[in-house]
């Protein structure tokens, strides 16, 4: 006989329900306990005590950078050590990549705020001259003190050079991403590879390309317009690969919605998809003008060294700010070496300068439009208001003398 099983229903246990005041604790995401202050402070303190240990009793090691380094691997084994006796694996692991991180970000502010705190204070007296900015070398000399001679020469080369570097760069760049994302094809990947292998060339090769091809050839003269060339030839590349990455992530649903509602594809591009990328390509801008902007080496080759004030991009040798710094600190006077420092100090400033401009101007990201620009919006909904309204009343009187 075939034996009968029977199925036995399993019933459903729910947990009872909480009280009605039961009020769940939120957790902290963003907060820092006190336990991992003190964890951080432990392990800081253990951490010098052994490296001091290390170089001042058990080995003779006597190397600055070898102490920090020892100090900072033996800060994160300890760290993560003191973690992982409270908290779980994932905890343990997130938390020490946690402070990997905030480590690495210090690092990297603590060497800018140095470099730029050392700039100012070895330059600080020449900067503190007001003839610094003024004058032109042309009148002095190595042996001259600070108050005589300046580099007003040096400011105006370079920003005639970086300005036409930017008049060929930005349209230029941008079109050819454009070019890249919206049109494509085989030619695009081609244009994309040698983009690509150009943000890597060695500034001196972007010298010599406009000394041989140019100047060599006789097409133009050393001047500031070849210098701007040379400085062209490294800005691109860094232009059209980040004005790429922009572009691209604009999304397609923007263009499709355009181009559904009937738009060209120039006029999809024109009025949607540069608008929306807007603050992604001014960022592209300025990581090139930054690469542009401290060249030294193809200046060099292709501008000439002058000590006097040149407006013409055209002719004659003009100066920049990058080599004026080169040609300060070769000199063994203490004097020049100053005026080298305190070069390197106005251009840093002058670069901030270009950014916050750039940032201001057109930096916003889309949809925070600026007073001017939301009144324009404004203006324009009132005028399509007005035409809308115009069009349904003079449908309307249609409708009534076609009745009549």
């Amino acid at each position: 006989m075939a034996q009968q099983t029977t199925t036995v229903a399993r019933r459903t246990y729910l947990p009872p329900p909480p009280p009605v005041d039961y009020k769940p604790a939120k957790r902290s995401i963003r907060g820092v306990k006190l336990e991992d202050i003190f964890d951080i402070l432990g392990a800081f303190v253990s951490s010098n005590a052994l490296t001091w240990l290390l170089f001042g009793w058990l080995t003779a090691m006597q190397s600055a950078v070898g102490f920090v380094l020892t100090n900072f691997v033996l800060f994160l084994v300890i760290y993560g050590v003191l973690t992982a006796i409270k908290n779980r694996r994932e905890e343990t692991r997130d938390r020490s990549i946690s402070v990997l991180l905030f480590s690495a970000g210090f690092i990297l502010i603590s060497a800018l705020l140095f470099v730029v705190i050392y700039t100012l204070g070895r330059g600080q007296t020449a900067l503190g001259n007001f003839n610094f900015f003024t004058q032109s070398m042309e009148l002095a000399g190595p042996l001259d003190p600070l108050t005589v001679g300046g580099i007003v020469h040096a400011i105006v080369g370079t920003l005639i050079q970086i300005t036409i570097a930017l008049a060929i760069t930005i349209p230029l760049g941008i079109t050819t991403a454009v070019f890249l994302n919206e049109i494509g094809g085989k030619f695009a990947r081609f244009v994309r590879t040698v983009a690509d292998a150009m943000t890597a060339l060695p500034s001196i090769v972007a010298g010599l390309f406009v000394l041989s091809a140019f100047i060599r050839g006789g097409i133009v003269p050393r001047s500031g317009f070849a210098a701007a060339l040379a400085i062209t030839v490294m800005m691109l590349p860094i232009v059209i690969r980040a004005s790429d990455v922009v572009l691209r992530l604009v999304a397609n649903n923007l263009r499709e919605a355009s181009l559904a509602l009937g738009a060209t594809k120039w006029r999809t591009v024109w009025h949607i998809v540069l608008p929306t990328a807007r603050s992604g390509l001014v960022t592209a801008v300025i990581l090139g003008t930054a690469r542009g902007i401290g060249e030294t080496s193809p200046v060099l080759l292709t501008s000439g060294i002058s000590a006097v004030m040149n407006w013409n991009p055209f002719a004659g040798p003009m100066i920049s700010l990058p080599l004026q710094v080169f040609d300060f600190v070769k000199s063994p006077e203490p004097t020049m070496i100053a005026r080298g420092f305190g070069t390197a100090a106005t251009l840093l400033v002058l670069v901030l300068i270009l950014f916050v401009l750039a940032r201001t101007f057109g930096g916003k990201a889309p949809g925070n439009l600026s007073k001017s620009a939301q009144r324009a919006v404004h203006r324009n909904s009132l005028a399509d208001e007005r035409r809308i309204e115009a069009a349904m009343a003079g449908s309307a009187n249609q409708i009534r003398n076609q009745k009549k």
